[in-house]
């Protein structure tokens, strides 16, 4: 491990505040939607989570690298987030299954963050003014500059950003002589979803989001799965029009994140952008068919729009959020399918919500 040079870093939000801190990980200059995460733990899965490109995240959590990086850990191939705003950017790691510092990990892959910051003043900002763009930089420290490139960010609002996380080609996931097969529609997939699945005895094929239904249902598949992903859901008509063939095909669906966003937009329920979304381990969500309460794990900008879900009489509601009454989870009346805005997955957070796998399973079955 090589202990990175000291250097300052700026980070310029869309209205003009400024903070200093220090350079962490590539130097140099990125921009995107700064959101925050409330996590204390599960920093690489998040770095990793593809529902997370085109953001700079800020952490929460004081110490980031403190038990350095996992290769098994990964929830896609590389870093999804567009930069990192943190407290203390820790060096160095003490675990035993760590296979390098979060600072190789960044270089690796050419991310750059400023740490040093006081995220969570940073994050009170945020709740208060909203979501917006922002940029680092630990190679130009020129206001004027900074603010002329981020002018020339484009906002979240209006973004389909699916298709640059998708796979490019259909692969197989688990094990071919497993009981059901489930066909993957691919929006920007975490490996932990594909691992729930691959332990309940589901063999996958994941399909790139822009795939033909024809094409996927020449697989003859048991049932469908919509993944989660990054952007704005209204901007996805070619996601929405294989959600509607499959819920007229009649087998089995589940969607998860955005893909709950989609099954929505399928119905003809519009999505709409947060103020500044949920983001971390601790969202507590109550399941209106049992009556309990469950803490998941969230990691969404957008959401469903609820007085149009109460509205559509093919729709029963099924979970709500404690915190704010937002649609957690919903199923198509008369059709095996539903969908939860939250991650049943974790990966990072709590396993509270791992029944809906076996939901899932039970429609496979049925």
């Amino acid at each position: 491990m090589k202990f990175m040079e000291e250097r300052s870093a700026i980070l310029l939000l869309e209205d003009g505040k400024v903070y200093y801190g220090k350079a962490a990980g590539k130097i140099g200059t990125v921009t995107g939607e700064i959101c925050f995460n409330t996590g204390m733990t599960g920093y690489q899965e998040l770095f990793t989570d593809p529902s997370y490109f085109g953001q700079i995240m800020v952490t929460t959590n004081v110490h980031i690298g403190n038990y350095g990086i996992s290769n098994i850990e990964n929830q896609s191939g590389d870093i999804k987030i567009a930069g990192l705003v943190c407290k203390v950017f820790n060096e160095q790691y003490s675990r035993k299954l760590a296979n390098e510092s979060v600072e190789d990990f960044f270089l690796q892959h050419n991310l750059t963050g400023i740490s040093g910051v006081d995220t969570r003043g940073l994050v009170s900002y945020i709740r208060h003014k909203g979501s917006m763009n922002a940029i680092i930089s630990s190679e130009e420290h020129d206001i004027k500059v900074l603010k002329k490139m981020l002018a020339n960010v484009p906002s979240m609002h209006g973004l389909e950003l699916s298709s640059s996380v998708s796979t490019k080609e259909p692969y197989f996931y688990g094990n071919e002589s497993s009981k059901y097969k489930v066909a993957v529609l691919d929006l920007g997939v975490k490996k932990n979803i594909l691992d729930n699945f691959s332990k309940r005895d589901v063999y996958m094929k994941v399909f790139p989001g822009e795939t033909s239904f024809q094409e996927i249902k020449d697989w003859n598949p048991d049932g469908f799965f919509l993944s989660n992903g990054p952007g704005d859901p209204a901007a996805m008509p070619y996601a929405v029009k294989t959600a509607q063939a499959m819920l007229a095909d009649g087998k089995p669906l589940f969607g998860i994140c955005l893909g709950h966003q989609i099954m929505a937009e399928s119905m003809g329920i519009s999505t709409y952008k947060m103020h500044n979304g949920h983001r971390g381990l601790n969202h507590p969500v109550k399941n209106l068919i049992t009556g309990k309460s469950e803490i998941t794990s969230q990691n969404h900008g957008f959401c469903v729009n609820a007085d149009e879900v109460r509205a559509n009489k093919d729709v029963e509601i099924t979970h709500i959020n404690l915190n704010d009454d937002t649609i957690e989870g919903m199923r198509i009346k008369g059709k095996p399918a539903f969908s939860v805005q939250y991650h049943p997955e974790a990966a990072p957070g709590p396993h509270d919500a791992e029944y809906l796998f076996d939901d899932f399973m039970k429609l496979l079955g049925a």
